[in-house]
């Protein structure tokens, strides 16, 4: 099922690759995890509005979300491909002349804020500048889409391409593929029955950590993951959404949540000790932000897959049974500062207790 090549299978060339996207994407975790959890919560307290710190019910695989969406709540979609997206994709993704990253496209789209010292070199991944040119472009609707650079001598270049790319495959079709892959349908989404075909569909949205009634953003992220194994190589796909108040991360591993946790002095406490750091050592290195005596830190489940939601292992058709689980909680963790060097994330149990 895998679109993409493991390590192992890759030629020499393409190995160097990889291991430059995951160079990369390490780097855009951590910018994102600062723009959408604690950029967002300095959002909050600059307009005096209390924080929505996320329960941890949230955070169960199944979760109702409370429809409520945030303005002071960053909210972006980024697709990161590690091979390059072909023109014959452009039926269903839409990056055209019209919003590639030029300064002609950016300086009439009239939201930038973009000088008329554009620097060209901005847009690649390995600017100084880069985190302050996709700063810029994050608020835009839509999605922005970063690829390999297909031109120029430096082959592993990255680059922001387009801006303002619409996904525009249907989430029918996006299912209907999943559920072929998984082999719960042979061909068709509706081969047997539209009861079952909106259960594929329920499923498909469970299958990528999501409430069926998802917002537009989130459910365009999930419909980008599943299309984008139609291309080589492998894609991480990250929306930061005003209602869940989170950084959702979609890519070859699986799904993950990242957000803000409050924890009391006590709490702190028993993490340091458990985790074997000194209280000082854990509030330098973990704690973005301080609420009177309680400690804010970054919080990340990552999803594990049942065996109803990988391919069947005799490859033979079966049937979806809606009752069970196709995802679990499989790991829990407090992330360490954004750019902080020296610290591992650290595990932990939250979810469940």
């Amino acid at each position: 099922m895998a679109s993409w090549n493991f390590r192992e299978e890759l030629s020499q060339a393409d190995r160097i690759r990889r291991s430059y996207y995951e160079l990369l994407r390490d780097e855009l975790d951590q910018f994102l995890l600062q723009y959408a959890l604690i950029d967002s919560y300095h959002n909050f307290v600059s307009q005096k509005i209390p924080f929505p710190f996320v329960e941890k019910r949230e955070l169960k695989p199944r979760a109702r979300i409370p429809d409520q969406e945030y303005d002071s709540q960053n909210a972006f979609l980024v697709i990161f491909v590690e091979d390059i997206i072909t023109s014959e994709h452009k039926k269903y993704m839409r990056f055209f002349d019209v919003n590639k990253t030029t300064k002609t496209n950016l300086t009439q789209f009239k939201t930038l804020a973009l000088s008329q010292k554009f620097d060209r070199n901005a847009k690649y991944l390995e600017s100084v500048h880069f985190n302050n040119f996709i700063k810029q472009l994050l608020p835009v609707d839509y999605a922005l889409l970063i690829q390999r650079d297909p031109v120029g001598k430096a082959k592993n270049r990255y680059s922001l391409s387009h801006f303002h790319v619409r996904i525009d495959w249907p989430i029918a079709d996006a299912a209907e593929d999943l559920a072929q892959s998984l082999r719960y349908i042979s061909k068709d989404l509706y081969e047997k029955g539209d009861k079952y075909a909106e259960d594929i569909q329920k499923k498909f949205f469970e299958y990528y950590g999501l409430p069926v009634m998802a917002g537009g953003r989130r459910t365009a992220a999930i419909v980008a993951a599943q299309y984008m194994k139609k291309i080589p190589g492998i894609t991480t796909v990250y929306v930061g959404s005003s209602e869940t108040r989170s950084l959702i991360r979609i890519s070859e591993r699986g799904v993950s949540k990242s957000a803000l946790m409050k924890f009391s002095p006590k709490e702190v406490e028993q993490i340091a000790e458990t985790t074997g750091l000194a209280p000082q050592t854990f509030k330098k290195n973990y704690v973005v932000a301080r609420q009177k005596k309680d400690c804010v830190c970054i919080f990340q489940a990552t999803y594990a897959r049942t065996s109803h939601s990988r391919p069947s292992e005799d490859g033979k058709l079966r049937d979806i049974i809606t009752d069970l689980y196709w995802l679990t909680v499989g790991e829990q963790h407090i992330l360490p500062k954004p750019n902080i060097w020296k610290y591992p994330p650290l595990p932990i149990n939250i979810i469940y207790t």
